[in-house]
């Protein structure tokens, strides 16, 4: 098993003989910004699984369908507010026919596609998060579910937004995780690491992976000092550069 750390939100997930990929786009997609993470090529057969936990263009970029051209084994676990009618394909040039390969998704439901069991959860932002069961590994992936407390919001919005995070990862609580993909955004300033704080403490997540994190992981090092339990700390993996590749043993 393989992680690859595209960029920002992006992580690729090698298991066995299937690629799993969340909240890909382009690197030109935010104002601001240039992401520079790239996707590996596989061969044409590769099952390859493409999720996007909500529409925001810094999780979602509609030239994955596009891919269906290149892997035709390739399917897409989207959102249920990704919207792609036949009309809007049409209109950017892509096949209608790749609806076909679509599975949308909503909060609190669960789905099979081909061998993946898919558990969502609801997002505290939009969308959802993803919980997926396949060859014998358990992946989480947050998308924009965190706890997004902020300066200046008030108690009322600041503690609606601890409660409802809190409730959808003790979800996972008794649910084994082997890799768990986490927001640890920078611009939360003093509450960046209250979401993946109580992820580490309500979980018994293997390996915990920062991100939404805007090309700026210094935080990372200074929060696994910070946990008292060293045991905890370890299972904070810390993200240097895009492109970046974590090798696994077996399961």
């Amino acid at each position: 098993m393989q992680v690859i750390f595209i960029h920002h939100s992006c992580f690729l997930v090698e298991v066995d003989d299937k690629v799993l990929i969340f909240d890909y786009f382009g690197g030109d997609r935010v104002n601001g910004y240039t992401f520079t993470g790239k996707l590996p090529t596989y061969a044409s057969d590769t099952k390859i699984y493409m999720f996007a936990s909500h529409s925001h263009r810094d999780h979602f970029d509609m030239d994955i369908l596009r891919l269906k051209e290149q892997y035709p084994n390739i399917r897409y676990i989207l959102s249920k507010d990704i919207r792609i009618s036949p009309h809007f394909l049409e209109k950017h040039g892509i096949d209608p026919a790749v609806r076909s390969a679509v599975q949308f998704v909503s909060g609190g439901n669960t789905y099979e596609v081909d061998d993946l069991t898919i558990q969502t959860l609801n997002s505290t932002d939009a969308g959802v998060a993803f919980y997926v069961t396949v060859n014998g590994v358990s992946l989480f992936h947050a998308g924009d579910l965190s706890d997004w407390k902020m300066e200046g919001a008030g108690d009322l919005i600041n503690g609606r937004q601890e409660r409802q995070y809190q409730h959808e990862i003790r979800k996972l609580s008794d649910k084994p995780v082997n890799l768990a993909f986490v927001p640890m955004d920078p611009r939360l300033g003093p509450y960046q690491t209250l979401g993946i704080d109580f992820f580490v403490r309500n979980t018994d997540a293997e390996f915990i992976f920062p991100m939404h994190m805007w090309q700026d992981y210094s935080a990372i090092a200074a929060y696994k000092k910070r946990i008292s339990n060293l045991g905890m700390a370890e299972r904070i993996i810390e993200i240097e550069r895009e492109n970046q590749v974590f090798p696994f043993g077996e399961k």
